[in-house]
C-alpha cells in the first residue's frame, strides 16, 4: 500500500550484514585458477573482509555456498558448464545473499546485456575483472571492488522478492502522443539495485502517460544502451538511450548514457535533452541532481520526481527543487529497497507526495502525472 507523506517506510534486514567485530566472508567464483587467487588477493587485503573459499564453476559454487555459508559471493559471468546467470538465479531463489558479477575487460559486444540480465536477477553490482595480476588496471579494479562490497554489506535482501515482471506485458490498445512536445516531465533515479527496480517501473507505466520520463541510472559507459533496450523490449511506452539535441516527447522514454550529465533544456524553443560530460556529482556522472533541478526549472508544477533504490544521497537536493516549484514527488519505501541510502536522503530533504513499495511506484508516478494533467486543462 502507498503510504502518506510524513514517514518512512517500514524496516528491512541487511542481507550481508556481518556481526559486531568479525569480518563480512566472501566466496570467490571464476573459472579461472588465475583470476581466482587475483580477486581473492585483493579481497583478502581489505580489513573487512575475508575469503572464505573460492569456486571454479556454478556447481562447485552452489555447493560451497551451502557449506561455507559465505556473506558476499563475486560470481563470473561467463563460466563453462553452468554459468554465472544460471548460477546467481539459483543463488537468489534459494540462498539469497548479495552477490557482485565479474566481467572481462575483453568481453564481446554481448557482454552488457548479461550484466544487466545479472542486475535485473539481484546482483547488487558489476566490477570489470583485472586484465592480469600485474595489469595497469589492477588499482582502480581493487577500489571498485572495493566499493561493490562495501554496498553489499548494506544491502536489504529483504526487499528483493522475484524477478521483476511488467504486469500485463505490451498493451495492444493504439496510442498517439499528442501533437508537439512532453507538457509534463518524469525525472527518475537510480543506483545500486536501480536496473531491476527500473524493470518493475518502467514496463508498468501505461502507454497512456501524456509524460516523457528521464531516467538517470549510476552506470559507466558501455551499459546504458543495454540497459535501455532491455527495458524497451518489457515496456509499453518506448525506451531509448539518450542522444544530445533529441526533442521531449511524451510516451518516451530517456536513459542518460553512462558518463554523461543529462538535463532538460530549451533548443530553439524546444525543449530537448541536454547532454555534457562535466565534473562528478556526488562521486558519479550520471547525476541525478542536475537532471531534477533542469526538470524543475522548467516544467514546474508540471514535472514529477521519483528517487529509487541505491547508495549516496543524489537526487535528494534534486527532488527538492522539484517539490519546491510545485511538482510532484515519488520515493521507494525502505522495505523494498535494496539499499536505502537514496530514498532515505531524498525523504529526509524533500518529503515526498507519495512513499512507496516498489511494486506502487508506476502507479503513484502515473497519478502524480495525471494530476498534472487535470490541472493544465
Amino acid at each position: 500500500m502507498t503510504q502518506p507523506a510524513g514517514g518512512a517506510g517500514g524496516g528491512g534486514g541487511g542481507g550481508g550484514a556481518a556481526g559486531p567485530g568479525r569480518q563480512h566472508t566472501v566466496l570467490v567464483v571464476d573459472d579461472s585458477a588465475l583470476m581466482r587467487r587475483v580477486v581473492a588477493e585483493m579481497v583478502d587485503s581489505f580489513p573487512e573482509f575475508r575469503v572464505v573459499g573460492v569456486a571454479r564453476n556454478g556447481y562447485d559454487a552452489i555447493k560451497q555456498v551451502h557449506a561455507l555459508e559465505p556473506d558476499i559471493l563475486t560470481l563470473d559471468i561467463e563460466m563453462p558448464e553452468l554459468d554465472g546467470l544460471q548460477t546467481l538465479g539459483y543463488v537468489m531463489s534459494e540462498a539469497p545473499r548479495p552477490v557482485i558479477m565479474l566481467s572481462a575487460a575483453g568481453s564481446g559486444p554481448g557482454a552488457p546485456d548479461l550484466t544487466i540480465r545479472a542486475l535485473e536477477l539481484g546482483a547488487v553490482d558489476f566490477v570489470r575483472k583485472p586484465s592480469g595480476p600485474i595489469s595497469l588496471d589492477l588499482a582502480k579494479v581493487r577500489d571498485r571492488l572495493h566499493e561493490s562490497l562495501k554496498a553489499c554489506t548494506q544491502v536489504n535482501l529483504r526487499g528483493v522478492d522475484v524477478l521483476a515482471r511488467p504486469r500485463s506485458g505490451k498493451d495492444s490498445t493504439r496510442f498517439t502522443p499528442p501533437a508537439g512536445h512532453a507538457a509534463i516531465v518524469v525525472a527518475i533515479a537510480a543506483s545500486t539495485g536501480g536496473p531491476r527496480a527500473l524493470a518493475e517501473v518502467v514496463p508498468n507505466l501505461p502507454r497512456s502517460l501524456d509524460a516523457a520520463v528521464l531516467v538517470v541510472q549510476h552506470m559507466p559507459a558501455g551499459f546504458t544502451r543495454s540497459l535501455a533496450d532491455r527495458l524497451n523490449s518489457q515496456s509499453q511506452l518506448r525506451v531509448v538511450e539518450a542522444e544530445h539535441g533529441e526533442a521531449l516527447t511524451a510516451g518516451r522514454v530517456y536513459v542518460a548514457p553512462g558518463g554523461q550529465h543529462m538535463r532538460a533544456a530549451i533548443v530553439g524553443g524546444v525543449p530537448c535533452v541536454a547532454l555534457d560530460d562535466g565534473p562528478s556529482v556526488w562521486g558519479v556522472r550520471p547525476s541525478a541532481d542536475p537532471l531534477f533541478r533542469s526538470v524543475a526549472q522548467l516544467y514546474r508544477a508540471a514535472s514529477v520526481g521519483a528517487v529509487l533504490t541505491g547508495m549516496g544521497r543524489d537526487g535528494a537536493e534534486g527532488l527538492r527543487a522539484i517539490r519546491e516549484a510545485g511538482g510532484g514527488a515519488v520515493v521507494q519505501d525502505r522495505a523494498s529497497s535494496v539499499i536505502y541510502g537514496m530514498p532515505q536522503a531524498a525523504l529526509s530533504l524533500a518529503g515526498a507526495d507519495r512513499i512507496c513499495p516498489l511494486a506502487d511506484i508506476a502507479g503513484a508516478i502515473s497519478e502524480l502525472v495525471a494530476e498534472r494533467r487535470e490541472r493544465a486543462r
